[in-house]
């Protein structure tokens, strides 16, 4: 299994337009980056390498990646157009999709436990989603929706038919086929001109076109983690979930 990663976004909502800040994968948790924290738990679980898709910061993000990873691990996707949205660095990844391997679809700017992870890696479900029926983040919310336990809807703007509802942490597994089809999808986003908005929606796109059940998740309710868009995230992590990491 490959990780895909996206660290490349200015991080907007939590350092503003004009971000001078350092990449949100650098945030420093109990004396690890984020980065750092990812790539022990992609090893740990046995994924066999990271491509890491940056823009912004990247050259302090190079370096660290290159002062603690194992040679050979990361390698590094510059995306040009980082500035642009995150269509452009999910399409960055198009070789990784089309690999021909089990892909392990991974957001940059989150504190997790390690059984996040790993339950995502050792499920069953070949293209697994993970959720949490208890929302952790402050807004902006992306949810996955389930009815009779089949994902049926995914993203932030959605109807109401269904039974379950949940946070995605930014964690997908894919399998070959469904990945090749997400790089078909988000590369017919960008062609079409609709290149603003989420990445999230070539994943939707493919959902909804696959047969049901092809995609499904697993429950990671309980679990600690934060997304890191705001600074209520940041207190949130430092205060309620690097505790509860450290404890469990």
């Amino acid at each position: 299994m490959k990780a895909l990663m996206l660290a490349a976004g200015l991080g907007r909502r939590l350092f503003g337009d004009e971000n001078t800040e350092l990449p949100k994968a650098l945030l420093n948790f109990g004396g690890q980056t984020l980065i750092e924290r990812h790539i022990e738990c992609l090893i740990a679980t046995g994924v066999k390498d990271l491509t890491l898709i940056v823009g912004h910061g990247k050259e302090s993000l190079i370096s660290e990646v290159e002062r603690f990873a194992p040679r050979g691990f990361v390698s590094f996707i510059f995306n040009p157009r980082y500035r642009e949205g995150p269509k452009y660095s999910l399409a960055q990844g198009e070789a990784v999709l089309r690999s021909g391997e089990d892909v392990l679809f991974m957001d940059a700017d989150v504190l997790y436990h390690p059984d996040l992870l790993r339950r995502l890696v050792d499920s069953k479900q070949s293209c697994c989603f993970v959720i949490d029926r208890e929302f952790q983040s402050t807004d902006d919310f992306v949810k996955v929706c389930i009815n009779n336990d089949i994902v049926v809807d995914f993203g932030k703007s959605l109807g109401d038919s269904f039974d379950v509802v949940g946070e995605w942490p930014g964690f997908l597994k894919l399998s070959p086929t469904i990945a090749n089809e997400v790089a078909d999808s988000v590369l017919g986003y960008i062609a079409r001109g609709d290149d603003e908005g989420a990445y999230e929606d070539a994943f939707c796109e493919v959902m909804k076109k696959s047969a049901p059940g092809t995609f499904g998740f697993e429950d990671i309710t309980g679990t600690p983690w934060v997304e890191l868009d705001y600074d209520s995230d940041l207190k949130k992590a430092t205060s309620k979930v690097l505790p509860r990491i450290k404890n469990t």
